[in-house]
């Protein structure tokens, strides 16, 4: 059985050699009891069967390929016209892509900074300045990207027309040619109808979307007449990316195309329209939305104090279906309850001022709510003031960071207080959460720290590192505000290092702390301190200005 079964077994009737070798493997791997070797018979000798196919195989695997007919040559890269990194920058950036040392997650021990936590920062700073990648970087920034979503858009950036040009010649980094625009194809300017018109009609779905939302940043109306023209024939799934896109610039022109699309055969076409007329204050369906919800809360001056009143709908008629909201609630949710929110959230918030007495937003979220429904009116200002981008509304509700409850005035939720500063200025928002950690301290923060701009403010710096002190000075468990110190470590401005120096001492550890925290606290504070100077240097390093 040895030649002529092994040359049966190899393929020898023209199987290619890849599905020679897989079918093999297979074999093998599932033992020959259960599957035959192909070309030989069952029994004892399978397994010797099996081998002497593998060493063929594995023979031709050895010899070569068969000549093929010789493949075109790759065109040349295009050229990069911005400007090559300095070379300290250069250097840099190989340290930061070839760096595994450092376990991502904030338990990590050891004082040594994680640097590829730090490739993030290192990309924004880079494409700031208008570099080029240098091109042999750009096989280890497209893994970066392959394994990180998160880098993408900045890898892309970075690595320009060149990482596009290398990207299409390896399957692994195809992610780049669907994320980049056009697949590296160069949009046709607004001006350009033909193209335009061509690549919207013939291109693929990446590249519309590309098209349509760079042609909706420069011209918005001739965006959605674009849009317009395929609209009837578009597929469900496509036409809810395309009317996505409209939240950029979005405006008073929009709106009877939206209304047009509140008969969309597609619910999930229809509740992005409803939610995009409602983010217009004096669109008709706003106007609507807020004639429901008036109908629905007023003010009882009877008792000795005025008390919000509610009176949530007992049905969803066709025109609040028509007008995005969704009639069936999510199980656990009572139906009054959730057709109560949907209107709330889609009514303007200047209708409650009207409602309630001339009241502003502040007095309007004192007011006590009867029968129990104050979480879920303030749940549904809080969402309306989100949609809005109202930052008079997002004050109220956030409330003064050193209430007592850090739940907020009507109980509002960390998740929401986090959305409620994204409508605040940057100054604002990283006021309001020093004042919250000042205090509530650190264990309520966390979420809120995700929002405020990097670096932090001055004050909101100091009230991090503050009460991460005021924590190792009470002996506390150390490794519970590891995420904070991880944030600190992307976060906090590199020039705080110099103020840190005090805390790298270890500290003497109380009877009731935890074992070994003093350590824990010091190793970690001396990372903080050794990455926030090497983020000095390491911007210093792509600073032209700052070059000799």
């Amino acid at each position: 059985m040895g030649a002529s079964g092994a040359s049966n077994a190899s393929g020898s009737s023209g199987s290619s050699l890849p599905d020679v070798w897989e079918d093999l493997v297979t074999t093998a791997l599932l033992g020959t009891d259960r599957r035959t070797p192909a070309g030989s018979a069952s029994g004892a000798n399978a397994p010797a069967a099996l081998l002497d196919a593998a060493a063929v195989a594995t023979l031709r695997r050895r010899a070569g390929l068969r000549p093929a007919r010789a493949a075109e040559h790759p065109r040349p890269a295009p050229e990069d016209p911005r400007p090559e990194l300095p070379p300290a920058a250069a250097r840099r950036l190989t340290m930061l892509l070839t760096d595994r040392s450092g376990a991502s997650g904030g338990g990590r021990r050891g004082a040594a900074p994680d640097l590829l936590e730090l490739l993030p920062q290192w990309l924004a700073a880079a494409n700031a300045h208008g570099f080029a990648a240098p091109p042999p970087a750009l096989p280890a920034l497209l893994d970066a990207a392959r394994g990180r979503t998160d880098l993408r858009p900045a890898v892309l950036r970075f690595a320009g027309p060149r990482g596009l040009w290398l990207a299409r010649l390896n399957p692994d980094w195809r992610f780049a040619l669907r994320s980049a625009p056009g697949g590296g194809t160069s949009l046709p300017g607004p001006g350009d109808t033909e193209r335009v018109l061509r690549l919207w009609q013939e291109g693929l779905f990446a590249e519309r979307v590309a098209l349509l939302s760079s042609l909706r940043s420069r011209e918005p109306a001739a965006a959605r007449e674009l849009l317009a023209t395929t609209w009837a024939t578009e597929r469900a799934e496509d036409r809810l990316m395309f009317l996505d896109s409209l939240r950029t610039r979005l405006g008073p022109d929009d709106e009877p195309f939206l209304e047009q699309s509140l008969a969309d055969r597609s619910r999930n076409v229809r509740a992005t329209a409803a939610e995009l007329l409602s983010a217009l204050p004096g669109s008709a369906l706003a106007h609507r939305m807020a004639v429901r919800a008036r109908a629905c809360v007023a003010v009882d001056h009877t008792g000795d104090a005025p008390v919000l009143t509610v009176e949530a709908p007992h049905e969803c008629d066709a025109g609040m279906e028509r007008d995005g909201v969704v009639a069936k609630a999510p199980a656990g949710r009572g139906e009054r309850s959730w057709w109560l929110g949907q209107l709330v959230e889609a009514a303007p918030l200047d209708t409650w001022s009207r409602r309630l007495g001339g009241r502003t937003p502040q007095q309007i979220v004192a007011l006590p709510v009867g029968d129990d429904w104050r979480s879920e009116l303030h749940a549904a200002w809080c969402r309306a003031a989100v949609r809005q981008r109202d930052a008079g509304w997002a004050q109220a509700l956030l409330g003064e960071p050193s209430a007592a409850e850090a739940g907020g005035p009507g109980a509002v939720s960390l998740a929401e207080r986090a959305k409620l500063l994204g409508t605040l200025a940057a100054a604002e928002r990283a006021e309001w959460v020093a004042g919250f950690i000042g205090t509530h301290g650190l264990p309520d923060a966390f979420q809120l720290l995700g929002v405020c701009a990097v670096p932090w403010a001055p004050p909101l710096g100091r009230a991090v590192v503050d009460a991460l002190d005021i924590a190792r000075d009470a002996g506390s468990y150390p490794w519970s505000f590891s995420g904070v110190m991880g944030l600190a470590e992307r976060c906090l401005e590199p020039l705080e290092a110099g103020h840190l120096d005090a805390l790298l001492a270890v500290p003497d550890e109380a009877e009731d702390a935890s074992p070994g925290a003093g350590g824990y606290w010091s190793e970690a504070f001396q990372r903080l301190v050794t990455t926030l100077r090497l983020r000095a240097a390491m911007l210093a390093e792509l600073n032209p200005a700052a070059q000799p």
